[in-house]
């Protein structure tokens, strides 16, 4: 497994980062030990989690996803780079979420507790608080990474001239540096090529992107004129959220165009999706999810066979960049 530096950081992470937001939603315990297991087999040493897992709207089940990463994590911490993410609601105040320093330094001790770890190696903001002064949240972070609590920050969900002002407040105030950002991105989504992309690129922030397979859709197991089988389509909240973003005549007459192309590459459909986000200059590495140890196998091809360029212009030249109805998504 190749390893690549975290933008400009001297971090080196797997070309590959293992989601787990699946761990304690469609996967059991047992379950989700067997996927961390097969991707640490594999060489993907970086793994993503995040405070809020597993996506439910149950504040109940708040922090099951890191517990069950922490007791599958003991004996081989050291194995493993660990990142993870606050912002969503984990209680029942006003402010047990958002972008407070309040909630960021009571958040990440909780994330440790649950992971049975001292520090976690990047901690990131889950989505954008516009209510809170970003010189409150930049100076709550660095007193993250000056305890020692988490050795890098970086973004999720960031607008790129939200991103750009945090990148100069930073600089100005002299806190940690914002070291990289998760957005989605896929063959069906790819509106962050515009100004997020190049931004990270010019400033060396490293991009770490979810959602490659668009929640499964670009395994080519789903059809448009049937119900969505298990999966991300399914689930609750998260599954009306992936619907929203995924389930419409424009995605899959995309998928429709692309399946002849992976057929005549000899890879399956998913191979090619992350193959594809792999290839772009601006990526570091994409996120894979799975709700069983096989589904990493494309994943993992997608790295040892990378895709010819060829066959990424003809990717290219098929997908739509960017339609209108992608800032609705």
């Amino acid at each position: 497994m190749e390893h690549v530096r975290l933008g400009r950081s001297g971090l080196p992470v797997s070309r590959l980062c293992l989601g787990t937001m699946t761990f304690g939603l469609q996967c059991d315990e047992v379950a989700s030990r067997a996927i961390l297991d097969k991707a640490l087999e594999g060489g993907i040493t970086f793994v993503d989690t995040a405070d809020a897992y597993p996506l439910g709207g149950d504040l109940s089940t708040v922090g099951r996803t890191e517990e069950i990463l922490g007791r599958a994590l003991a004996g081989r911490r050291q194995d493993v780079i660990v990142a993870t993410k606050c912002f969503m609601p984990v209680g029942p105040h006003h402010w047990d979420g958002g972008m407070s320093a309040k909630h960021i330094l009571s958040a990440v001790e909780a994330s440790l507790r649950r992971l049975r770890t001292d520090y976690v190696d990047l901690y990131q903001l889950h989505f954008d608080d516009r209510a809170t002064p970003l010189e409150e949240t930049l100076r709550a972070l660095d007193d993250v990474v000056r305890s020692g609590k988490a050795r890098y920050v970086g973004v999720s969900n960031w607008q790129a001239w939200r991103l750009a002002l945090a990148v100069g407040r930073a600089q100005l105030l002299g806190t940690a540096p914002i070291t990289s950002v998760q957005p989605r991105y896929n063959l069906l989504y790819r509106a962050n090529e515009r100004d997020l992309f190049p931004l990270c690129q010019e400033v060396g922030i490293g991009v770490i992107p979810y959602n490659p397979l668009a929640g499964g859709l670009l395994t080519g197991k789903h059809r448009r004129a049937e119900e969505a089988a298990d999966g991300r389509f399914t689930l609750g909240n998260a599954g009306a959220m992936y619907r929203h973003r995924y389930w419409h005549d424009a995605e899959f007459d995309t998928v429709d165009v692309l399946t002849p192309l992976a057929d005549q590459a000899g890879v399956s459909l998913a191979h090619l999706a992350i193959g594809w986000v792999l290839a772009q200059p601006a990526i570091t590495a994409p996120i894979v999810g799975a709700s069983r140890p096989e589904q990493l196998d494309d994943a993992l091809a997608a790295v040892e066979k990378p895709l010819d360029k060829d066959l990424l212009a003809r990717l290219d030249e098929r997908t739509v960049l960017w339609r209108r109805s992608d800032a609705e998504r």
